[in-house]
């Protein structure tokens, strides 16, 4: 939360004006500078002379706290329905990963939800005002949980929302949502003059705007931000040397710590005590360890209202037993933490693996299990996640339904890490090696990165490593935050921006700025996307390419090809159709006719290569049905990863945490074929946005995410498959014919691979392995059914013979030696043996 996040200076004061709020004039807030880190803040306590954040104050809430005592549970609802009785709509959470967004992998703030498509005014928001508790991961500052008593990986955001667009009666803004604060503040027993307002200019996501934390007894609870600013190159507002305009929408971005609220009605030691000290209780129990706070009460509470301002290493006074036991200690609360956060992140799907948020995954699992290496804690890291999930139950009954998915993701997990380790301690000796042979005497940090992020390699074990054997002369320095570093280079997507078909294309930028002024193209491959032949006008035609006001051409994307086909112009030449792209609603046919004169107005028709389309169709509605299957039999955590669909054959990649088994894929294979043998009706249909995701979920971006207000959604019967799609469908599952699964590949850790074929193609597919079945029954001169007995049998006399041949070689070799040995001459006092061999191999 607040301007620590945003990486804004907390001195900055473009903002000054903007915080003159009437509510803080009512009440007698007065504005003042902090004496300590120079912030602006509001208070009404004439005495006060810093902003109460920490590390200017302490927690002076540890061991009398600023709320009544509530539950998390109790304090989630407590927010919610306060903001429904003042006429906002509950939403249910979002998942953690961030199905809906291309450029994140994980759900960072409530407002993540409604970035980019609400916040910049192209879709209307679910509900307006809004509130919602919404699960967040953030992993920018691992190496701090656990220390500061306040850092999590996983947090609950509990926010409100409302969107303003200027011009338009306002919802809400500045003043009504300070006032909503206090309220609420006040409803939990809060003092509201020991509240304090600290300014604090906000950046996040291309967007900015004044912001206010809201502290109480040290603590940050909740951020007050009011959006209003979107980058732009030409703008004159300048934060952070980077420039901003006003925005077209104005809005209320909220976010309340539901951890925070509950630990300050709580008073403990930590966050961690106060929100999960039933699993706390479990991990002390399986390390063995007593509570601090047990073993030394009053001087954990004034440790841990110092924690604020200082480490527990630097505090004064402190017995070495003391300092030892808390330090174990914070592994412990940060075993706890990261449970948690797979609890959520395994439960929504996530698969670890080496890439996007399934690396994310894989970066928390194998802390945790170095936690619990640490601790010497032989459970299992599923018994303490399962723990977590049984406490979340009441408010998160979804988390249940993946416990033994959790449980067999984990002990895989577990096998490779063990794994890793084996394997990885040579890689770490040879790179010892040639750095003491180069007189290279430290390991740098870009090295400890491609150890972990190719190998796997813990910079912890390359040290340990070092150190037992006894390699001096390498030194492993590990930066403080080598977590954070490594999580930071994966939490984000490497995208290229939008537009991938104007690149591909290489349309100069005047060309796409003449592009850009045209009415979007009708496409009636939607309307009738099985006839083959249309009319239509010539809106444009330059360097070869033919902008139509309507085409049968289905574009290139979402995995299916391009239709193919010809032009024929009014004056009877023909013109062939070899690409076709869509960029921004305006269908481009790429000819093979460089220069076509101008033809603007020309009544044209055109023909599609019908064959070709009927293949593309089949194969992409069997990629909707094999995914289908795919989920049912293997889970729902399989999401698609990527597809590509053509003419003979099709592949889906989907994530999966181990490889697909001959019996799976025969089951996912006869599922499929029920499927189409039902005769499902395959509808398709534009649908408003948020009624879509409200109705479906997220699960209908399986594909890709796409833009506007309005997307196309593809459905199979009453809901068995629904997917956001702009592909080419068949109107029934029965037309797609056969569907063949010709072989499933694991193509890169967490991702599977399944290559099929539809209708005629499947039937190709069939009639190739039956003459594969031919061939090899006509060698072995055996009926289809007795090959396998024939093949083992060939095999068995295969080996006997192999092992024969290389008995006698042996006698052979033996014979000669020592036919050759008794031709031995002396030559200067040794024995030799000359002697030419033949086909020695």
């Amino acid at each position: 939360m607040g301007s620590k996040d945003s990486g804004v200076a907390a001195t900055d004061n473009i903002f000054a004006g903007e915080y003159d709020i009437e509510y803080f004039d009512e009440e007698g807030f007065k504005r003042r500078r902090c004496e300590r880190c120079g912030a602006f803040f509001w208070t009404t306590d004439e005495n006060r002379t810093n902003c109460g954040d920490a590390p200017c104050d302490i927690y002076s809430f540890i061991g009398s706290p600023v709320f009544r005592e509530r539950s998390v549970d109790e304090i989630r609802e407590s927010f919610l329905s306060f903001f429904e009785r003042n006429s906002h709509k509950r939403l249910k959470r979002y998942p953690v990963v961030a199905r809906w967004r291309d450029d994140i992998y994980l759900t960072i703030a409530s407002i993540a939800n409604f970035q980019p498509f609400v916040t910049s005014g192209r879709v209307p928001p679910p509900a307006n005002p809004l509130v919602i508790s919404q699960p967040c991961i953030r992993l920018e500052d691992l190496e701090s949980i656990g220390r500061t008593g306040r850092h999590l990986t996983i947090f609950e955001m509990m926010g409100h929302h409302a969107f303003n667009k200027r011009g338009v009666e306002e919802i809400y803004w500045k003043d009504e949502t300070v006032r909503y604060c206090a309220e609420f503040l006040r409803e939990l027993g809060a003092d509201i003059n020991a509240v304090t307002f600290k300014e604090a200019p906000w950046m996040g996501g291309g967007n900015a705007g004044p912001c206010l934390e809201v502290i109480t007894g040290g603590l940050e609870v909740a951020t007050l931000v009011f959006m209003d600013l979107e980058a732009s190159a030409d703008g004159e507002i300048v934060l952070d040397g980077l420039r901003y305009r006003k925005m077209p929408t104005y809005i209320v971005d909220t976010g309340y710590g539901l951890e925070r609220f509950v630990w300050a009605s709580r008073g403990t030691p930590t966050v961690y005590d106060a929100v999960f000290p039933e699993v706390i209780s479990e991990i002390l129990s399986a390390a063995g360890m007593e509570h601090p706070l047990e073993k030394y009460p009053q001087t954990t509470i004034e440790c841990a209202k110092m924690l604020g301002v200082m480490r527990v290493d630097e505090m004064r006074d402190l017995s070495e037993d003391f300092i030892r036991d808390f330090t174990k200690m914070t592994t412990v609360y940060a075993l706890a933490d990261h449970a948690k956060c797979l609890a959520f992140m395994l439960s929504d799907g996530v698969v670890p693996s080496n890439a996007k948020e399934g690396y994310l995954a894989r970066l928390i699992i194998r802390r945790a299990f170095r936690m619990m290496n640490a601790l010497g804690i032989e459970l299992p890291l599923d018994e303490i996640v399962i723990s977590h999930i049984k406490h979340l139950r009441s408010a998160f009954p979804e988390l249940e339904h993946a416990v033994d998915r959790i449980s067999e993701i984990l002990e895989l997990e577990r096998r490779r890490y063990d794994e890793t380790l084996s394997k990885g301690a040579r890689i770490v000796q040879r790179l010892v090696r040639d750095y003491v042979r180069r007189g290279v005497s430290r390991i740098p940090t870009d090295v400890l990165i491609e150890l972990y992020d190719t190998h796997g390699l813990p910079p912890e074990f390359v040290r340990d490593i070092v150190l037992q054997h006894e390699q001096k002369a390498v030194q492993v320095e590990i930066p403080d935050d080598f977590y954070s570093i490594v999580a930071r280079m994966h939490s984000t997507e490497q995208r290229a921006v939008r537009g991938e078909a104007k690149e591909a294309l290489k349309l100069h930028a005047e060309k796409l700025k003449r592009i850009r002024g045209m009415p979007k193209t009708r496409k009636i491959f939607y309307e009738k996307p099985e006839d083959s032949e249309f009319e239509a006008s010539v809106v444009d035609a330059f360097d070869g390419f033919i902008i139509l006001d309507k085409t049968l051409f289905y574009p290139e994307g979402g995995g299916q090809p391009a239709d193919s086909g010809f032009i024929l112009l009014s004056s009877g030449e023909k013109l062939r159709v070899v690409d076709v792209q869509d960029v921004d609603g305006v269908v481009l046919h790429r000819t093979d006719m460089r220069d076509t004169g101008d033809i603007r107005g020309m009544k044209v028709r055109g023909f599609i290569d019908r064959e070709r389309r009927i293949a593309h169709m089949r194969h992409h509605t069997a990629t909707h049905i094999v995914l289908c299957a795919a989920r049912r039999i293997l889970g729902d955590h399989i999401w698609q990863a990527g597809a590509q669909k053509g003419e003979r054959r099709a592949r889906i990649d989907v994530t999966h945490f181990k490889r697909i088994s001959t019996d799976e894929r025969r089951r996912i294979e006869i599922l499929a074929n029920e499927m189409v043998m039902r005769n499902l009706r395959v509808h398709a249909r534009f649908e408003e946005r948020n009624a879509a995701e409200q109705k479906y979920g997220f699960r209908i971006y399986q594909g890709g995410v796409p833009d506007g207000a309005e997307i196309r959604i593809v459905s199979i019967a009453d809901g068995e498959d629904v997917q956001a799609c702009a592909g080419t469908h068949c109107s029934r599952t029965g037309d797609v014919g056969c569907i063949k699964i010709t072989r499933t590949e694991r193509i890169q850790d967490g991702i599977e691979r399944i290559e099929f074929a539809a209708g005629t193609a499947a039937i190709f597919e069939i009639q190739s392995a039956e003459e594969l079945l031919d061939r090899s029954a006509s060698v072995l001169r055996v009926p289809h059914e007795h090959l396998p007995t024939a093949v083992e049998r060939f095999f068995e006399e295969w080996k006997a013979l192999k092992k024969e041949n290389e008995r006698l070689r042996s006698e052979i070799a033996d014979m000669r030696i020592a036919s050759l040995r008794d031709k031995a001459q002396q030559i200067a006092g040794a024995n030799v043996v000359a002697d030419k061999i033949q086909n020695a191999e």
